[in-house]
């Protein structure tokens, strides 16, 4: 295979919002709410007719997550014990979304770590959990606000695993010639579809947009990361679910609906994603030819930080260290498809020539991607 048809990631691209959810702030938010809640049914708790609710803590959060504070878009709404999500106004037509918006923010700054400009691009993929809209498709709106001219772009949707399965999907453009550059963005408002309502789910999300330039050999930069292998791999589950969609009515009491924001058994997600996950990293690295000792690093999917130590130590035989298996879960929360790119992001400038990494995400669908590379230069 020649080098114009050898797929590396030449540079990616970060933007987090501004304000910032402590579990302090967020513990707060609820137990106010759940005062008001079982103040205003006391009569109907007493009479068995309503469930009371119960506090969360500090020390519950981060015992069952590892998440200590999450980025979020609309900070004050979701503290509001009687608003409880996020308001982010309905933009006129002619105004950019919200969603391309930020995911043009994270391309401009993979491609300018790439030196690349926005007409060198032929493809954008918009590869997240939930779109703003069906249609116009979002990476057509961002591939306008890039000014990209030619080219095209659709959006996919693999819940937590949008960013890899939009990696190997680029990739394999880049292998049949059918385009030299492309941009997969992962705009993630995760805050959107959270029930902050939920005393087991409320901390998980935050908000987030990442971005990957991926290129032929040929023509990227001197320094970049050679796309050695991936594999993609989904399994039928309901244990992750959100059943909001154009055929649901958008009225305020839909948001009392709770399969209309994300739930999940996490035990059974616990139980069943991690083997999954663990075995496919195994079986794709025998089949490259790879040991576990030639792994440098694991920039795994920022979910929970016990499903990631037991992969990670089901992948390389030891328990790893933060260097071996870097987080972000502890300031981003989950993040989504968005969560193994930050960790990317943040922690590959340190690796030398030749080194050898995985990027790996897990998620709803059940779904999973592998993505090894090589550093190069």
């Amino acid at each position: 295979m020649t080098d114009a048809h050898i797929p590396v990631i030449s540079a990616t691209g970060l933007f987090t919002p501004t304000d910032s959810i402590s579990n302090e702030e967020l513990v707060s938010s609820f137990n106010a709410y759940v005062d008001l809640h079982n103040r205003e049914n006391a009569q109907a708790i007493a009479a068995g007719e309503v469930d009371e609710l119960q506090h969360s803590s500090v020390e519950f959060i981060e015992k069952a997550s590892g998440i200590k504070s999450r980025f979020v878009l609309s900070k004050a709404p979701i503290l509001d014990p009687e608003t409880m999500c996020p308001q982010l106004p309905e933009r006129p037509n002619d105004e950019i979304s919200i969603l391309a918006e930020i995911g043009v923010k994270a391309a401009r700054q993979a491609l300018d770590r790439a030196g690349r400009k926005p007409e060198d691009v032929d493809a954008v993929l918009c590869a997240c959990s939930n779109m703003q809209r069906a249609y116009p498709a979002i990476a057509v709106e961002i591939q306008d606000a890039l000014g990209m001219g030619d080219g095209f772009g659709f959006d996919m949707n693999v819940a937590c695993s949008s960013a890899t399965f939009g990696i190997q999907t680029a990739a394999d453009y880049i292998r049949s010639g059918s385009a030299k550059s492309v941009l997969v963005i992962n705009p993630e408002i995760c805050s959107g579809h959270l029930n902050w309502r939920d005393r087991d789910s409320h901390f998980i999300f935050g908000d987030v947009a990442t971005a990957i330039l991926v290129e032929a050999k040929d023509i990227a930069p001197a320094q970049h990361w050679e796309i050695v292998g991936t594999k993609l791999k989904t399994q039928f589950s309901n244990n992750i679910r959100n059943n909001f969609g154009f055929l649901n009515r958008t009225a305020p009491e839909t948001r009392d609906h709770k399969d209309k924001l994300f739930v999940q058994e996490g035990r059974k997600v616990f139980k069943e994603v991690v083997p999954m996950v663990a075995t496919m990293i195994g079986e794709q690295a025998g089949r490259l030819g790879l040991k576990s000792e030639d792994i440098r690093r694991l920039w795994l999917h920022q979910a929970n930080a016990g499903m990631n130590r037991l992969i990670a130590q089901r992948v390389l035989g030891h328990e790893a260290n933060d260097d071996e298996s870097p987080t972000v879960l502890d300031t981003y929360a989950n993040t989504s498809s968005a969560g193994s790119i930050i960790a990317f992001h943040k922690h590959s400038d340190d690796l030398k020539d030749g080194d050898l990494g995985l990027i790996c995400s897990f998620g709803a669908g059940y779904s999973a991607g592998t993505v090894f590379v090589r550093k190069v230069g």
